[in-house]
């Protein structure tokens, strides 16, 4: 299973955790199974059938550009990692 490491903004929605195992071979089976489980990160996610705007999906340390296709590994760590605003 993969390990997804959980923004500090939305580890009240897992209970405090701040990875967890989730299976999944692409990003979007791993926010699906990432829902079921920890229901509200969805939502946080994903706008339509994409990864939000605000939102970059690491993984394996690689800032991916392909969003919900990008293929997981079994061994994966997989990131989400909200735009930090400022000016």
């Amino acid at each position: 299973m993969a390990t997804v490491y959980i923004p500090s903004l939305m580890q009240k929605l897992t209970d405090g955790h701040v990875n967890i195992d989730i299976p999944g071979a692409t990003v979007r089976q791993i926010i699906e199974n990432l829902e079921s489980k920890h229901p509200g990160m969805k939502e946080r996610l994903v706008d339509g059938n994409q990864v939000k705007g605000n939102i970059s999906v690491a993984v394996d340390g690689e800032i991916t550009t392909l969003g919900m296709l990008q293929k997981v590994g079994e061994d994966s760590e997989v990131h989400f990692v909200p735009a930090i605003g400022g000016g």
